[in-house]
């Protein structure tokens, strides 16, 4: 029964926060079709709500409108993915540098506990684990640089990227390749290091173009690090 209240779904969120889970989740592959009437029924809430969430999620690039197709899934192609990361690498830096000007001793013990975490993800072949150990690592650093514009742009670009980066955390022997370029990245940073932490987070930004740049199967990859 398709709620009548207040176009929130059942879970309490707004519905172009549902859709934007699931499209992150890989629960909506890339290019999949979104009809507003089934939309409607799997969230329970009303087709204007739906229409209203498919504008916002347009406007994020995470949906698109085919003429005389309607709505769906956004495909990021690697080309594409390549170019954002080549941006990434910019504001990724910055946030390193500044996180290391900025960073307190208890802050540096979070991070050096993170990537302590992340060696024991790698040791138990487990890299479901690494990749969200990888995304609390750059997300901590971007909160220690307290650098709001590069934030709000890096989360912009986030969402665009998420499937790209679970399926390259995925191949084999990837999540061993980037451990040590996100430990030098935790040393220069813990350590105060604004010059190496920013060289550190563009060498591993890099080495993510590059690898991405390997294979165009990643282009429709379903699930999320690098």
């Amino acid at each position: 029964m398709v709620s009548q209240g207040s176009g929130r779904t059942a879970d309490g969120q707004s519905p172009a926060d549902r859709l934007r889970a699931l499209i992150l989740a890989g629960e909506m592959a890339p290019g999949q079709r979104l009809v507003e009437g089934d939309l409607a029924e799997l969230l329970q809430v009303k087709r204007s709500a739906v229409r209203t969430a498919l504008v916002e999620l347009t406007a994020e690039k995470l949906v698109e409108r085919i003429r005389n197709r309607g709505a769906r899934v956004r495909v990021i192609t690697v080309a594409e993915a390549i170019a954002m990361y080549e941006c990434r690498m910019v504001l990724e830096g910055l946030c390193a540098r500044k996180a290391a000007e900025n960073v307190t001793e208890d802050e540096a013990e979070q991070l050096r506990t993170i990537g302590a975490s992340m060696e024991a993800a790698v040791r138990d072949g487990d890299p479901l684990r690494y990749s969200q150990l990888n995304e609390r690592l750059h997300t901590r650093i971007r909160e220690i640089a307290a650098q709001p514009v590069a934030m709000e742009m890096l989360d912009g670009m986030h969402a665009q990227l998420v499937r790209h980066r679970f399926r390259l955390a995925l191949r084999p022997g990837r999540p061993g390749q980037s451990l040590p370029q996100h430990l030098r990245i935790i040393t220069t940073v813990a350590g105060g290091d604004a010059e190496g932490a920013e060289a550190a987070m563009r060498e591993h930004v890099m080495d993510v173009i590059r690898a991405l740049g390997e294979g165009d199967e990643l282009a429709l990859g379903p699930l999320p690090a690098e």
